[in-house]
């Protein structure tokens, strides 16, 4: 996973994950050098990952005070357990849905969990973090947050979308892509990502992201897009136009066995 600084107080952790079909999809997670350190979300839970390892590579791990889970999907719990082991003052701030949840598969330890809601704030020494809900999430437990220091919003899944290849996808500014492949990228994960906009008023759609547009943050910092500078305006104007679009519909069986088809020497069937 390399490593970059959006600015000297923010670094981001990048990696990406190849779907199929759809392309590579970024997977960031962020240092907050506060004067109370915050890692924000921790990473893919694969085996060739060691997320505490890129963390290390940063700051050191048991200077971590908050580790801000946005939701609790695989793509953003890698490392958490590690980091909680390697940082013993560190809390997990979240909510309440997303520890009932975590709790289905491994339980975070309740008396290391700093409950927040959408609205509220937290100090974390030299800044304030109020927590708000993205307009684009596939969780209902999702909690993004803007820093009132740095202008910066982590908005976890929402403005996300997947690149044509791992090197851009892992760039250190979205300017890298194309301005037609992000809009292509951006719908389309709103599409797969939050299929629920197809039901929505387009009105109240767009009233979502009123208090973005209200903060206009200098930088959009999401799990599943390289950092974006300066286009604030232009990623809310792309994704308002979400509301009332066609869900993206998935490969169905026969298009896995033409896959796995073409995966076998010869072409042929795979033995079952």
């Amino acid at each position: 996973m390399p490593t970059h600084k959006v600015r000297s107080d923010i670094s981001v952790l990048s990696d990406s994950l190849e779907v199929p079909g759809i392309g590579h999809l970024p997977v960031n997670a962020f240092v907050l050098f506060a004067s109370q350190p915050v890692v924000v979300d921790t990473g893919l839970g694969l085996p060739d990952r060691n997320f505490l390892e890129v963390v290390g590579s940063v700051l050191d791990p048991a200077d971590v005070r908050w580790i801000w889970l946005t939701h609790p999907d695989r793509d953003h719990t890698g490392g958490i357990f590690d980091l909680l082991d390697a940082a013993p003052e560190a809390r997990v701030v979240t909510t309440f849905l997303s520890v009932g949840l975590m709790s289905c598969e491994r339980p975070l330890p309740l008396d290391r969990l700093h409950l927040i809601n959408p609205g509220q704030t937290m100090d974390v020494g030299d800044r304030t973090l109020t927590a708000f809900r993205p307009p684009l999430y596939d969780s209902p437990s999702t909690v993004g947050f803007f820093d009132d220091r740095t202008g910066a919003c982590f908005s976890s899944d929402c403005f996300g979308g997947p690149i044509l290849n791992a090197e851009l996808a892992q760039a250190d500014d979205v300017g890298t892509v194309g301005e037609e492949d992000l809009r292509a990228a951006q719908l389309l994960w709103a599409a797969v990502d939050s299929p629920w906009t197809q039901n929505v008023d387009a009105e109240k759609f767009l009233g979502t992201f009123q208090p973005i547009r209200e903060r206009e943050p200098e930088f959009v910092l999401s799990a599943h897009l390289p950092p974006a500078v300066g286009i604030t305006g232009t990623l809310i104007d792309r994704l308002g136009s979400a509301a009332g679009a066609p869900p993206w519909v998935g490969p169905d069986q026969a298009a896995l066995e033409q896959m796995l088809a073409g995966l076998q020497p010869g072409g042929g069937r795979p033995a079952p």
